[in-house]
């Protein structure tokens, strides 16, 4: 009776898992060999030195950085290479506008040349209609060398300034001339300076020293270093103002004060323009002889240019053949 009495619905046995032989024997193992575990004890970190991974002893960069430093110098060098290409390109570019500039500019020359291929004459500026024509040809990126460029305009300059001189020294004479009628012979003159002395500096020491800067020519430059002091003596001359010379200088100027102070006003205004003529020839004189220095001209040079082109112009060529048989027949008529 006693298996019917037993309660079917009860576990016929307690089991405690944790009871087992095998789980009791390993878990009472590790209590005994592991312990409490801190990880910043010195016992423990020295326990655990020979198994960390030491730093390798070589370099300390990384690869990656050295691949880096290379990209960024071929970078720099790609760049500059680069740029130098561009600057070339610009500078050829220059060249290139350079280059056609001047072709234009030697087209139109060419156009303003006439049939028989000489040039024509640009100088003085005369409107088409005029019935006076041009007497020069002037042009001084064609003609004058670019060092000579400054030094040529400036003596042209000077040319003009002499010449607004004379103009003015034309009226100050004339208000000179209406103070006291004596004066008239001043008027006289002053009008004939400047109806002489314009076109005559012009052609006797301006456009000798346009063709000696133009062809380097010896001859031209001595022929106009010895009319060019003429000139600088005239120009002290009409400073000073000689009573009756027909110049508005100092001395005639400063007399009229007492006259009248007006006209002694203009008058010394005119001195003062003839100063500066002055000063600004003796300073453009010299400036000239030191580009002829430059230029390698001579004396023996210039004997030999006068030489050469009296020898080869044919107007004097004739003269002298036309002489020569003149006195040939006389010769002959004479035996």
């Amino acid at each position: 009776m006693s298996g019917f009495d037993s309660n079917p619905f009860a576990d016929p046995v307690d089991v405690n898992p944790f009871q087992d032989a095998s789980v009791t024997q390993a878990t009472s193992g590790a209590t005994e060999t592991t312990g409490e575990f801190n990880p910043f004890s010195a016992n423990d970190m020295g326990n655990h030195t020979g198994t960390t991974i030491p730093i390798s002893s070589g370099s300390t960069q990384p690869a990656i950085l050295q691949t880096s430093v290379e990209q960024s110098a071929q970078a720099a060098v790609t760049a500059a290479a680069q740029a130098s290409l561009v600057k070339q390109q610009e500078e050829l570019e220059k060249k290139a506008a350079e280059l056609e500039r001047k072709e234009k500019d030697l087209q139109n020359r060419t156009a303003g040349r006439t049939n028989t291929g000489t040039k024509e004459n640009n100088w003085p500026p005369l409107p088409s209609f005029s019935p006076v024509k041009p007497c020069f040809y002037q042009d001084f990126d064609e003609d004058i060398p670019e060092e000579y460029h400054r030094i040529c305009k400036r003596m042209y300059y000077l040319w003009m300034f002499h010449c607004a001189t004379l103009f003015l020294n034309v009226l100050a004479c004339l208000a000179y001339f209406t103070v006291d009628a004596q004066n008239g012979v001043d008027f006289g003159l002053s009008i004939l300076w400047f109806l002489l002395f314009s076109p005559v500096s012009f052609v006797c020491w301006y456009r000798p020293v346009y063709r000696a800067f133009r062809s380097d020519s010896s001859f031209s430059f001595f022929f106009f270093f010895f009319v060019f002091f003429f000139q600088v003596a005239v120009y002290i001359i009409q400073t000073v103002g000689i009573p009756r010379w027909g110049n508005s200088g100092w001395i005639t100027a400063i007399s009229m004060i007492g006259s009248n102070l007006a006209v002694a006003v203009v008058m010394m205004v005119v001195a003062g323009f003839f100063t500066v003529n002055s000063v600004l020839g003796i300073i453009l004189l010299k400036m000239v002889h030191s580009k002829y220095r430059r230029t390698g001209a001579s004396f023996t040079k210039a004997q030999q240019e006068f030489s050469q082109g009296v020898l080869t112009n044919r107007n004097i060529q004739t003269a002298a053949a036309g002489a020569a048989a003149s006195a040939a027949q006389g010769a002959f008529g004479s035996a």
